[in-house]
């Protein structure tokens, strides 16, 4: 039986595709890189931020992943106050049902979580959310099981007991290789039929569908 919920968050709750796209396009101008299109960039939300530039630039050094993902960061504080995300529909209504219905509530990203922190509390929903896990407290990221037994094994919960909610195939094999269940939702930056060639138990088109899926 399903008692911890662990979420994604960039896709999933929050739609932050256009200011993760605009500030990775501006970190390649800046850096001197040909600049990707959209849908090249948004296939690496969900990944660690060098990661995310190796995969943009074969080849590229450590050093200069470690310089782009700083220009990043630097470029993202001023963009985060220009072009502030929102939820997806029904999220905050949904996250509110979860909790009362005794739902732990769990956020599994690869963002800081610092600026996980920060975007919940400017979409007020941190009051929800009982822990949060960010790149910065683990050491191997999705799609490697990490996230969620580091999250299971803190709160106390074993893996039969957790769902875990993603936009993107990475969030889908994390959770499988956890041992978890998964749920993939379509309207963030992948497929339906790329979530399930990952694995997913259950593919969902909004947020609240979740609410059926659990007793």
């Amino acid at each position: 039986m399903v008692r911890v919920i662990i979420l994604d968050f960039d896709g999933t709750l929050g739609d932050t595709r256009a200011n993760i796209v605009l500030t990775m396009r501006q970190t390649l101008q800046k850096r001197g890189y040909p600049v990707a299109d959209e849908d090249t960039i948004a296939a690496t939300i969900g990944l660690p931020l060098e990661e995310g530039f190796r995969q943009l630039l074969p080849g590229i050094s450590g050093t200069e992943t470690a310089a782009c993902a700083a220009t990043y960061r630097e470029i993202f504080e001023t963009n985060r106050k220009l072009l502030i995300p929102k939820l997806f529909p029904k999220v905050r209504e949904t996250l509110a049902v979860l909790k009362e219905k005794g739902y732990v509530l769990t956020i599994a990203s690869s963002r800081s979580s610092r600026s996980l922190k920060g975007f919940l509390c400017d979409m007020e929903i941190d009051g929800f959310i009982t822990y949060i896990l960010g790149a910065d407290n683990v050491r191997l990221a999705k799609p490697d099981p990490e996230p969620v037994l580091k999250t299971l094994s803190d709160l106390g919960f074993a893996a039969g007991e957790a769902l875990v909610v993603g936009d993107m195939p990475v969030d889908i094999l994390m959770g499988k290789r956890a041992g978890a269940l998964t749920c993939g939702v379509t309207y963030g930056n992948s497929t339906r039929d790329a979530l399930l060639a990952a694995g997913a138990d259950y593919v969902i088109d909004g947020f609240a569908s979740l609410l059926p899926l659990l007793p």
